[in-house]
């Protein structure tokens, strides 16, 4: 009898023994579930306009780092919002670019201008062009921090100069971003009258 309880304490404690092997070997992940090490974030190419930290306040009065336009191609450009010449001509060029895509394109186009009068250009005023213009309300509207705007407009190649007036002398060009915030297209050719060669860089992206 004290044999037969010594072999059951012996089987009794292989088992356990092979439970804890178990419990201790990981199980291999599910299929189509990316593990801690297979899920961060990809690295932003040296040459993303993204590596520049940036908070942008937009129309709707939200405030987002750019970083967050990754991952859609972006028709990015500069602007303010009381000027009555080229800045309505820099919209309305926007316009025609989005007109001229298929409803998939432009769904898979984001389109963002960018104030350079941080002063003045609050989601107010932000708000006021959209209505204005009529823009498509996927359309977003937005003014860094006035210590910024300099940054911005270096990273996107554009220049402007503040007058005494309170106006803007400024390049005026329309920017193509790939998905990952890189510069493959621009154009400074505003007006209704579509750059051919840019809007082709925009549907070749898409």
């Amino acid at each position: 009898m004290i044999r037969n309880a010594l072999v059951l304490a012996v089987a009794l404690a292989g088992s356990l023994l092979v439970g804890a092997a178990q419990a201790a070997t990981p199980s291999p992940p599910m299929q189509g579930v990316k593990s801690a090490a297979t899920s961060k974030p990809v690295e932003l190419p040296s040459d993303s306009v993204y590596q520049l930290p940036l908070k942008l306040t937009d129309q709707k009065g939200r405030t987002f780092d750019w970083t967050t336009r990754r991952g859609k191609p972006q028709l990015v450009a500069m602007f303010y919002t009381s000027c009555r010449y080229i800045c309505p001509l820099i919209v309305e060029s926007g316009k025609a670019v989005d007109r001229s895509l298929t409803p998939k394109q432009r769904k898979e186009l984001g389109v963002l201008f960018i104030s350079m009068d941080a002063a003045r250009d609050n989601p107010a005023a932000l708000m006021a062009v959209v209505k204005e213009r009529k823009v498509d309300p996927r359309w977003t509207l937005a003014t860094p921090k006035a210590e910024d705007v300099r940054s911005v407009a270096g990273v996107l190649g554009i220049q402007y100069r503040q007058l005494a007036d309170g106006e803007f002398n400024h390049t005026s060009a329309l920017i193509l971003l790939d998905a990952d915030g890189r510069i493959v297209a621009r154009t400074e050719k505003m007006g209704s009258k579509l750059d051919p060669e840019f809007l082709a860089a925009v549907q070749k992206v898409l």
